[in-house]
């Protein structure tokens, strides 16, 4: 049946005894294609019958369905025509893990950042209706997790003001982000839930309410105690807005009838829809942790993992573990990614000393403030994506007092798998403006436990650690030091002698700068190697090697423009060392989806392909130029 639905209008022609076999299929494919190559499966599985029930009621695209994160929208691509293809889901040249304009009319939206749904409808809604477009609703899916990030409630106070703006607002309710959901708002949420199992919940309500399955024109003459049980309605109504619920969102029927009421009141509606995540596949639903949130490849008849290598997480995981030990004023806070930051053994450690915020980057920054302004060392454990949410409060809430906060940045460079909005190339760049802040990159594992100890040192002002996504690199071990800096390679042993080339490779790119180094020396180029270790402030040290060589080259995981390299420039032009400097990294476009190995050797991040650009640069610089001719 699926392999018939090439969009919209198939799933709308279905008889409704189909949908449940539509339904099966889908979570068949969802397992098959996940176990495969990993993927977030936990959340699709939760929004099966949700997302069939929306392609019946609304008219997608002309109805535009914007999705918040959009990680849960595998299903959507399904019933939208890309059945085909799935099963290359986030592979190079497969699909995309997030809504992709480039695939499909029907994504509005690249969003894979939590938290904008609301306000990109917003402002859709308002578009319509500026151009004449009375007939169109917008349709805004939001899970309970995003709605604990602060710009979901800029946004929902503002739809409330526009009371003719048609904007459903589908709140998927699983009780979860990453892991379970944090916060008031989840509180208040889950006193639906509250004392009871999920299953006991559904069927509360479909008990009380008996066949109606939509409560909308009847909220405001239940009597008061059973509007107390419904307590999110008040919470929504008192900002003006209409809401419809709880629906059993695995009632297919009872979605379809609740987003028909609710697209024909022509305002603003909030449908909550209480959700399963994980649904139909009993490894995901009884996986505590995170449902299979987003598992790597795993066996589909047992739902085990296959095994996967030791990663960069851990190694930070483990060393904060042991700093905890040795540091009671150390604190932990995640926003809503307490497992993927590897602060969970933290807080099975220390369980008083972690705060998890929420999708809510500003509050834990400035909230690390607090922390510190009260005599703790805040370690805030973000993605490197995440954190140009928080650059203000990093800047003004945090640097400008000069309070010593560690923020480890996990996954940044280039990622891959999880395409454009993925990539944590960015900070390296945005960090270099901020007064004060220092900025580690280690190189390998035991680089990364040795600077994560100096960061938390640091009392006089912010630190930053960043690490890549993967299997952490192998140790190199220094040859020797240049000032701070530790150095790799000397050609002939002569620690900063090499006269042609000062290669500065930043974390885990001095592995690329020692295997470009063995093919510089096979074309007679001789090649230093150094790790600065701090990139931001950079060693003075680094002056004086730049000196002693006739060309200097930065090698760095992060946008060229602005990072790194350009700070090498900037500190030898500062000190009238006329060395000709190349900056290599990554291109300031928003790259596709692929391995990271893939992405790199595409931007020409491997040794191979350095060693030819800097060959190509040092023939340039020794070449003889002839007379000009007249």
């Amino acid at each position: 049946m699926l392999g018939s639905v090439k969009g919209p209008h198939d799933v709308k022609r279905l008889a409704v005894e189909e949908l449940p076999r539509l339904a099966g299929e889908i979570r068949d494919l969802l397992v098959d294609s996940c176990a495969r190559f990993g993927g977030h499966l936990g959340p699709n599985l939760g929004v099966v019958e949700l997302t069939i029930a929306m392609h019946r009621v609304f008219d997608s695209p002309r109805d535009p369905i914007v999705w918040d994160t959009g990680h849960q929208a595998y299903v959507h691509k399904l019933l939208t025509g890309r059945v085909a293809g799935f099963e290359a889901l986030k592979q190079e040249g497969g699909l995309s893990g997030y809504p992709s304009q480039a695939e499909s009319e029907h994504d509005f939206v690249e969003n894979s950042h939590a938290s904008t749904a609301l306000s990109y409808a917003d402002g859709l809604a308002k578009a319509f209706k500026l151009r004449g477009d009375h007939d169109r609703t917008v349709v805004a899916v939001i899970g309970d997790g995003a709605l604990t990030g602060g710009m979901a409630w800029e946004a929902l106070n503002n739809i409330a003001a526009a009371k003719d703006l048609p904007i459903v607002m589908v709140v998927n309710d699983n009780g979860r982000s990453y892991s379970p959901t944090i916060g008031g708002l989840a509180s208040h949420l889950s006193s639906l839930r509250v004392n009871r199992r999920y299953e006991d919940m559904l069927e509360y309500v479909k008990d009380k309410i008996g066949n109606v399955p939509v409560l909308y024109d009847a909220l405001h003459g239940f009597k008061k105690g059973v509007k107390d049980v419904l307590a999110p309605q008040a919470m929504f109504e008192d900002l003006g807005l209409k809401y419809v619920g709880p629906i059993d969102g695995h009632d297919e029927q009872a979605m379809e009838a609740a987003l028909r009421k609710a697209r024909g009141f022509r305002g603003p509606v909030i449908v909550h829809a209480l959700t399963q995540k994980g649904r139909g596949y009993s490894p995901a639903e009884n996986h505590d942790e995170d449902q299979f949130h987003s598992p790597g490849a795993f066996d589909r008849a047992t739902g085990a993992e296959k095994p996967r290598p030791r990663i960069w997480t851990n190694v930070f995981s483990e060393e904060l573990v042991r700093l905890g030990k040795e540091r009671d004023d150390l604190v932990g806070i995640t926003a809503a990614m307490l497992h993927p930051t590897g602060l969970n053994a933290f807080a099975e450690a220390y369980p008083e000393r972690v705060y998890d915020v929420g999708i809510a980057e500003q509050h834990a920054l400035t909230s690390a403030a607090g922390l510190a302004l009260g005599g703790m060392h805040p370690v805030v454990a973000v993605y490197a994506t995440f954190l140009n949410r928080a650059f203000d409060q990093l800047l003004m809430d945090v640097a400008l007092h000069r309070l010593p906060v560690t923020v480890v940045l996990d996954r940044a460079g280039v990622t891959g798998d999880d395409g454009a909005s993925h990539n944590g190339m960015w900070d390296l760049s945005i960090l270099q403006v901020v007064p004060g802040l220092r900025i580690a990159v280690p190189r390998d594992g035991d680089r990364l436990s040795e600077l994560l100890r100096e960061a938390v040192e640091v009392t006089d002002g912010p630190t930053v650690l960043r690490f890549p996504k993967g299997p952490v690199a192998e140790p190199i071990e220094p040859v020797g030091k240049l000032g701070e800096m530790d150095l790799l390679r000397a050609p002939e042993g002569e620690p900063g002698g090499g006269p042609d080339v000062l290669l500065v490779g930043v974390g885990p790119m001095a592995q690329v700068c020692m295997d470009a180094a063995v093919m510089l020396d096979a074309q007679g180029i001789s090649a230093t190697v150094v790790d600065p270790r701090w990139v931001k402030p950079l060693d003075e040290a680094l002056v004086l090697a730049a000196g002693a060589h006739k060309l200097v080259a930065v090698v760095e995981d992060n946008g060229r423009v602005g990072g790194v390299g350009d700070a090498v420039a900037r500190l030898l032009r500062d000190a009238d060392v006329d060395v000709p400097v190349r900056t290599y990294g990554i291109p300031q476009e928003f790259l596709g989806h692929a391995k990271r190995a893939t992405i790199l050797g595409r931007i020409g991040l491997t040794g191979q392909d350095l060693a030819r650009q800097v060959t190509e640069a040092v023939a340039k610089r020794t070449s003889p130029v002839e007379p000009a001719r007249r």
